[in-house]
């Protein structure tokens, strides 16, 4: 799989220099990236500048184009999930799936109202509040879901008015290229520029002088970082970092029903969603068919490479994830914890590595206070509910949480006390287009998706016209001037 080019000004970008990209199902080398230069990143964000002007004036062309993006993802999702399978490992119809809700996510934004707000209309004046266009905005996206969560960002932002240049995860950079060079004729010249490279190609981009807005999802640590880097020119950032979500499981659930629910809410994506569940709270009477149940779950699932239609899981997607997954679980294991089921890589090449859940973690080790971000789920057994909701919100993470429960307006009351920014009640990550999805503490800086992540990629403007005949408003500091 070769061939992959940087799209700036609606043009393919050779460069001079490339770097490999790892299938993680063999763990080897299977394509090449371009590797963008200083001059080709100023080029991208002159390209995106220059679109703006014109780009930025005309609402109904932006949102016939969102339309017309749409459609391009729909025609050429077979190829776009071959090529997402290949660099990230997900089973091709997972792959396929993520193509198709990129075209939704650009389906619902182009419909999306950006109506002004009347404040005020009497004699005085008539006062309206604009959302208008940020500027030139620079994203960069995740090797989890590199697709949707580029379309996050990509629908809302274009919307707005705004322009972009966009940098996918080195780890998985080619499905972006590819959209990249499809979009080229969707999007006028500039409007959406793709690159590719490494962690300092991000750093140049957070601290370049054009873009006015950072829209970033990824690690806790790189969130900081970007943050820092863009405080000194005071621009606008949306974060979406790290999760530890929580689950809490009240004593009048059925563990058969509840655990294949948590299992899915846990394993998706091989584990490796930002508000999958990562710690499972179960009161003592339920603790042993909670357990046996997730673990029947996961001895049933079928590992493998996402080429093949049997694989439910694919690897996990690099190699350092996988020494950090496979180091988590260990550290459980020596601290005193039990693997019920799985607990070690699968001996075969590629980032493969069985679905586990571990049995008797404790509060403290590793696996339970931080993000694991793969196939494995600690149980916490609790005796009483109000340490339970303690110990589930004592953590600097705060993106989401789902309490299981026969009583839904029990469970519901218990959610509500969740610091977090989606709280679950009997499901897990459900997510749409038109619901708000940000973090609180360490999670996040500002939401994604519906009008709240349209809001996001704007600024405010008042718009005040005065009915009075000399121009002075009689309440304002002008009457004062004698």
């Amino acid at each position: 799989m070769s061939g992959f080019q940087m799209t700036i000004g609606g043009a393919a970008a050779p460069t001079e220099g490339n770097f490999g990209v790892i299938n993680p199902a063999t763990g080897e080398v299977f394509a090449e990236a371009p590797q963008c230069s200083r001059a080709q990143l100023d080029a991208a964000f002159d390209a995106a500048h220059k679109a703006y002007a014109s780009w930025s004036q005309d609402l109904d062309a932006r949102r016939a184009a969102l339309l017309k993006v749409a459609d391009v993802l729909f025609a050429n999702a077979e190829q776009i999930a071959a090529t997402l399978t290949a660099e990230q490992g997900k089973p091709l119809a997972d792959a396929t799936i993520e193509v198709f809700g990129s075209g939704v996510w650009c389906q619902y934004f182009a419909n999306l109202e950006l109506a002004p707000q009347v404040i005020q209309d009497d004699d005085t004046a008539f006062v309206e509040v604009h959302r208008r266009p940020i500027g030139v905005v620079a994203a960069i996206t995740p090797w989890n879901f590199p697709l949707l969560l580029g379309f996050w960002k990509i629908a809302p932002a274009l919307l707005a008015g705004n322009t972009m240049v966009l940098k996918p995860s080195p780890y998985t950079p080619l499905s972006t290229l590819q959209i990249g060079e499809l979009l080229a004729e969707a999007l006028p010249e500039g409007v959406l520029n793709t690159i590719s490279g490494g962690d300092e190609l991000g750093a140049w981009m957070t601290s370049h002088p054009v873009p006015r807005k950072v829209s970033f999802t990824g690690s806790i640590a790189t969130g900081k970082k970007v943050a820092a880097s863009a405080a000194p020119d005071l621009k606008r950032v949306t974060l979406e970092l790290g999760g530890n979500d929580p689950a809490i499981v009240l004593d009048d659930a059925d563990p058969a029903v509840v655990a294949r629910a948590i299992f899915a809410g846990a394993f998706a994506n091989n584990g490796q969603v930002c508000s999958a569940i990562k710690r499972v709270y179960v009161p003592e009477a339920l603790h042993d068919d909670i357990v046996d149940a997730l673990v029947a779950c996961a001895e049933a699932v079928t590992v493998g490479d996402g080429t093949d239609p049997t694989s439910k899981l694919g690897p996990i997607n690099n190699g350092p994830q996988f020494e950090r997954v496979k180091g988590l679980v260990a550290d459980a294991i020596s601290g005193g914890a039990r693997a019920a089921t799985g607990g070690k890589a699968i001996d075969r090449p590629g980032y493969f590595f069985e679905p586990t859940i571990v049995d008797g973690a404790l509060d403290g080790s590793a696996l339970v206070d931080e993000e694991q971000f793969g196939p494995a789920l600690p149980i916490i057994t609790y005796s009483n509910l109000e340490s339970a909701i303690e110990r589930a919100n004592g953590t600097h993470y705060g993106l989401s949480g789902s309490v299981w429960s026969a009583d839904v307006q029990r469970a519901e009351q218990v959610a509500g006390r969740l610091e977090c920014g989606t709280a679950w009640v009997n499901t897990h990550l459900a997510l749409g287009p038109s619901q708000p999805f940000g973090g609180f503490k360490w999670s996040g800086v500002g939401i994604e998706n519906g009008p709240w992540g349209l809001s996001e990629f704007t600024e405010v403007q008042a718009l005040y016209r005065s009915r009075t005949s000399d121009g002075l408003n009689p309440t304002s500091a002008a009457n004062l001037v004698s």
